[in-house]
């Protein structure tokens, strides 16, 4: 019998606490459903999950499509992982298109809460969420359950994701066949083609707002030196804001730039799978870090070993956060849209309101690409995962770095 009117609860709490003993109120709640084998569909789940712990956005991907997964089984078909057929995965990929108004929420919220000193369910807490754009978000619109959607991109994820998990289960030796591997046509649940297509890049003329704005504010107010820095920073180095920011498991300091033996300058890195990567450094941007640090006092290149946090908070010690790190871009942002308002460029304005941090990313690299050979922006980017060793050739080493050395913060619109 389905348990459709049950509110789903969380069941894997962080990173940092997968592997801790299942909590009384997950244990609690288990128990309640009443079906054969969920205590162990639990434990196959964290173990699924702790096999991801390092990395902290795919550990959160995974954990998030696990937990929906195993509430649709266990809610709304009243089965348990193990008697999951073809059929049913089909029903479920629906589902996530259309799932309960209850089973949503508008906002993200921490999945577990400390109340008299016991760990309990988040009550505001639902699998789904549903999120507008920064634009509507701007123009007075509040999120609705009803235009909940899920993009070609998270449904690609979706199957990737359970997949994989249902190929653990097999190797757990608890399932025989993987369902989802038996769906046949599963590229028809993800559209060919959208309606509005929309370019993730900044033009070059938004990019040059952006960039000349924030030096104009630099120059004549310390504040936005970092603002500064940080820009040069994703624009010269293509990097992912999980590169820039700190996390548990990363904290970039001002020793992740240092020069070789060839007195070339990189920046290291720890990419998607938890990945160690160098980045060439452009004279570009050893010129930034030089502005950056004798704005804060520092001698203007980084020692070996040097802990000072790569951009540091106004108060406290450590690393700028994921959402400290969006809420300065978003700062420059607002800033060159005002002044593309201000010359008159409205379109280019009401563009630049929908821009996220992730189009630093793409805009770089799309510059990028024009002028250095395409193996070594693949490289510099980290698109492909590559094994660095000792026996490393130098020569492709200086290759990559020259082409990158004369990349320009500013360039000239025409």
């Amino acid at each position: 019998m389905s348990n459709e009117k049950i509110i789903p609860l969380p069941l894997f709490d962080t990173i940092d606490n997968i592997n801790e003993p299942m909590p009384a109120c997950v244990k609690l709640y288990l128990k309640n459903l009443d079906l054969p084998e969920v205590e162990q569909e639990f434990e196959l789940g964290r173990k699924f999950l702790d096999s991801y712990s390092g990395s902290y956005d795919t550990f959160n991907a995974y954990r998030r499509e696990i937990e929906r997964f195993l509430h649709w089984c266990w809610l709304i078909t009243g089965k348990t992982i193990k008697n999951i057929d073809r059929s049913d995965i089909k029903h479920y990929f629906d589902f996530s298109e259309r799932p309960l108004l209850t089973w949503i929420t508008t906002k993200n919220v921490q999945r577990f809460i400390i109340k008299d000193g016991i760990k309990i369910h988040n009550p505001g807490w639902r699998p789904f969420v549903v999120r507008i754009s920064k634009a509507k978000h701007k123009q007075g619109n509040t999120p609705d359950k009803n235009n909940y959607n899920l993009s070609n991109n998270s449904v690609a994820a979706l199957i990737a994701v359970l997949s994989t998990f249902f190929t653990f289960l097999q190797q757990e030796g608890y399932i025989e066949v993987n369902p989802v591997q038996l769906v046949r046509q599963k590229k028809r649940y993800i559209q060919k083609q959208q309606t509005h297509r929309v370019t993730r890049k900044l033009s070059q003329l938004q990019w040059q707002y952006v960039i000349e704005t924030i030096e104009n504010l630099a120059n004549t107010n310390a504040k936005f030196e970092r603002h500064l820095f940080l820009m040069a920073i994703f624009y010269l180095l293509g990097l992912r804001i999980s590169e820039v920011a700190g996390s548990q498991n990363h904290t970039p300091t001002m020793s992740d730039f240092a020069p070789d033996k060839n007195s070339r300058w990189w920046f290291t890195t720890v990419g998607k799978g938890n990945k160690v990567r160098d980045v060439a450094v452009p004279d570009a941007l050893l010129e930034a870090l030089k502005r950056y640090r004798t704005s804060c006092n520092l001698s203007p290149l980084p020692s070996r070993g040097e802990s000072t946090p790569l951009l540091s908070k106004d108060h406290g010690h450590g690393n700028l956060g994921t959402r400290q790190v969006r809420n300065l871009v978003q700062q420059c942002f607002d800033y060159a849209t005002k002044r593309l308002r201000n010359d008159n460029k409205e379109d280019a304005a009401q563009d630049l309101e929908t821009a996220t941090v992730h189009w630093l990313r793409h805009t770089a690299i799309s510059a990028d690409i024009e002028h250095r050979p395409r193996e070594h922006v693949r490289d510099d980017a980290g698109h492909e995962s590559s094994t660095i060793t000792d026996r490393y050739i130098d020569i492709d080493r200086i290759a990559r770095h020259d082409s990158a050395r004369n990349k320009q913060l500013k360039t000239t619109v025409l």
